[in-house]
This record gives structure tokens, sequence and C-alpha cells, in this order.
């Protein structure tokens, strides 16, 4: 049984992670940081520093303030750790990447398997169209999420991005200039509304056709699901970045 510290415990995403890895029956969240302790299943620490329950990873749904508190906790105890929050600013992203010189850990935009599945769809799509198409990519979430774009928007935009060696703008808005559209760009637009659990859209429009990679989570049951097969997936690997892709192979 994989013993789990669950970061974020007592918001929405923690308790789909709890349900999740109860049904699993391979991993059991034996503690939990939140300032908020409903301490119901497991008992919930204010902080990492007072954690006492021994543990073999963390799965984090929580907040990007509490960066530096679950990486100083996973280095020092040598634990893997599953980093599913989104919102991180590129300091925060280095210090991931460098965290990961010392232990695994999978970190990702997006936990769903179907949103990393159109991610690796959007950039074989950008490998055949080429630069004959524009491409623009609308993402939806609901009336609570604070960051925008969203992570896997940005996610999306850097797989398609990849393919053109890194060489295009992300145009967030376009209200304030007048011109027409470039090529070496590609749009991110976002939709915050009533309980939208998240939607994503990567369009590519060209001359009298239009093609569309969709993807829509009805759930976010989905998350955690993905939180969970990632932990199990990165216990006993050795240092490194992972991501859904180490899973799915989807190259």
């Amino acid at each position: 049984m994989i013993k789990a510290i669950l970061c974020g415990a007592s918001g929405k995403m923690g308790g789909f992670v709890a349900s999740a890895a109860e049904s699993d029956g391979e991993i059991q969240i034996v503690a939990g940081v939140d300032k908020i302790n409903d301490g119901e299943r497991f008992p919930v620490f204010s902080s990492f520093e007072d954690i006492n329950v021994p543990a073999d990873i963390i799965i984090d749904f929580s907040n990007v303030a509490l960066l530096d508190g679950l990486l100083g906790y996973a280095l020092k105890h040598n634990l893997p750790a599953v980093i599913a929050t989104t919102g991180y600013s590129d300091g925060q992203i280095a210090e991931i990447h460098a965290a990961a010189e010392k232990i695994p850990i999978f970190f990702t935009f997006n936990m769903s398997v179907g949103v990393n599945l159109i991610a690796a769809l959007a950039k074989k799509a950008a490998s055949v169209l080429g630069n004959d198409f524009d491409i623009e990519i609308i993402e939806q979430h609901h009336n609570r999420k604070i960051d925008a774009p969203s992570g896997t928007a940005i996610m999306l935009a850097n797989a398609v991005n990849s393919v053109f060696g890194d060489t295009l703008n992300y145009e967030y808005d376009r209200h304030s200039m007048r011109r027409r559209r470039p090529k070496n760009e590609i749009g991110i637009h976002s939709v915050r509304g009533g309980t939208i659990v998240g939607k994503h859209d990567v369009i590519f429009a060209g001359h009298d056709e239009v093609i569309t990679i969709s993807h829509e989570a009805q759930s976010k049951e989905v998350f955690a699901a993905g939180a969970v097969r990632a932990a199990k997936f990165l216990c006993g690997k050795k240092p490194g970045i992972y991501d859904m892709n180490s899973i799915m192979n989807f190259d």
C-alpha cells in the first residue's frame, strides 16, 4: 500500500482525490495539509512542518503559495511528489525543475488523460498543417477559477509551438489593437462562467476549412483519478520530471 500526503486536503479537489484513492485500493491518504482541518478521513495538518505521519509520496492540489513548503518537505524526506496545482510563475516552475534533480516529480498542467491526449493530437495536427492554418485556443472554466489563461491552455499552446521551434507569440488580448492577425501567433482566450468544469478547444483555421480539437471535462473526478494514477506510477522512479506522456507514451 502506497501511503500519501495530500496537500490541499480540505478543498474540493482534495475530496475527490481522497475518494479516488479509496476506490483504487492501492494507495492510502494517511495525512493532509490544509489551513482548514476537516480531519474526517485522516489527520490534517496546517503546515508541512507539523506532519508526524510517515508517507511514501505527496499529492498536491492546493495553492501556488504552498510550493516552497511542499518542495522543502519533499526534499528533506526524499519523497516523490505529484504536483497538480496550476498558476505557477516561471520562477516557481524553475524551482520545481531544480527539485526534480534530486527527487522524482510528476508535474503537469492537467491531470486528465484526455487533455494530454488532445495536446498530442494538436501537436500532430500542427506538424501536418504547418503555416497554412491560424491557431486559436479557447479555454472555459467556472467563475471561481482565479488564474487566466488556464495552465492547460498554456500547455496546449506550448505543445503546438514546439512544432514551430517555439517561434510563435501568444496573443491574449486583441481589443486594444487594430491590425490584421499576423501569422506568427497563437491566440489564447479565456471564458469564466457558472460551474463549467473545464473545456478546451484548439482551432486550426485555414482557407475554407476549420479543424477543431476539443476536450470537455464533465467532472473533477477525472483529474483526481489521473493524480492517483500518477502517484502509483511515480513511486520508485529516479529523480526527474515526469508527466502524463511518461505513462501513456503519446508521442
